[in-house]
């Protein structure tokens, strides 16, 4: 209301007013007028900033608080079995706890990477190793971390690697995002998992892509599935539990190889992502 009063003021001041002190009275009280309004607006926006990276802040924290919980509760659980010697005369249960408690210890070593991996990320503080060779270790690599987080029946995991195109990347980074992918199949895919991983060559790229038999995602929730934090809301979210960073790591490290992503799925129809990196020739990149 004070800010509409100044304004009618200001401009009664400047239509009515005959001398030339009415008439600058006037254009001050609409200069003034309009510097309140553009503060409050900014201050609006900042404080809905705030707000909002304050509201994520705490998302992520209890999210990734949930995440670290289950694995660590599963570590305790085997680990005093272990302990209370109940185990001693029955090798077979022995080493399946600790075999299981090695998986739980991979969980936790991937979700400490992507924190660490999205921190870096913010801050634009990625180190990279960038070298010119074929990303087949790399593949393999993250199918071998992935096995050992996960029990072998659990899963069914098709993998075809078939790529020899050198390709100018780092390898830890390439290894990330196919766990990622690996990861996010597996825990959006209900009891009857099936995934399947290919690598290989195609219009001077090398192809990943990762197909799964989960509950798939809505058309209006894929161009938002790259965005930090955000999580599909379905049946499965409370019993996956997240963080909702695997996607956006996924992307920003893409970004970082020229590489691009796609992908295609529809609700209960599961998923199909896509990654593109351009090849490398020895007069430059491949077109």
């Amino acid at each position: 209301m004070p800010v509409f009063l100044s304004t009618s003021v200001g401009i009664l001041l400047l239509v009515l007013g005959r001398s030339s002190i009415s008439l600058l009275f006037g254009i001050l009280v609409i200069c003034f007028t309009s510097a309140a309004i553009g503060g409050a607006i900014v201050v609006v926006i900042l404080l809905g900033r705030r707000a909002r990276i304050a509201r994520l802040q705490a998302d992520l924290l209890a999210n990734v608080t949930h995440e670290l919980r289950t694995p660590l509760a599963a570590v305790r659980m085997y680990t005093e079995s272990l302990l209370s010697g109940l185990l001693r005369d029955d090798p077979v249960r022995t080493e399946d706890s600790l075999r299981l408690i090695l998986q739980q210890t991979e969980w936790l070593d991937a979700m400490i990477d992507r924190v660490l991996t999205w921190r870096m990320a913010a801050r634009d503080r990625d180190v990279l190793d960038m070298q010119i060779r074929s990303i087949r270790p790399a593949v393999e690599e993250a199918v071998l971390h992935f096995a050992r987080m996960t029990p072998p029946a659990e899963a069914g995991l098709s993998v075809e690697i078939d790529t020899k195109l050198p390709v100018r990347h780092d390898q830890r980074a390439i290894g990330e995002i196919v766990l990622n992918l690996l990861v996010n199949a597996y825990k959006y895919t209900g009891q009857s998992k099936q995934i399947h991983l290919k690598a290989f060559d195609e219009d001077g790229c090398a192809v990943i892509t990762v197909r799964d038999n989960g509950i798939g995602i809505p058309r209006p929730a894929l161009k938002k599935i790259f965005d930090p934090f955000y999580r599909v809301d379905n049946g499965l979210r409370s019993k996956a539990p997240g963080a909702g960073l695997g996607l956006a790591i996924v992307r920003h490290l893409l970004k970082l190889h020229a590489g691009e992503i796609s992908v295609e799925s529809e609700a209960g129809q599961g998923s199909l992502f896509t990654i593109r990196l351009p090849a490398v020739r020895e007069d430059g990149p491949a077109p």
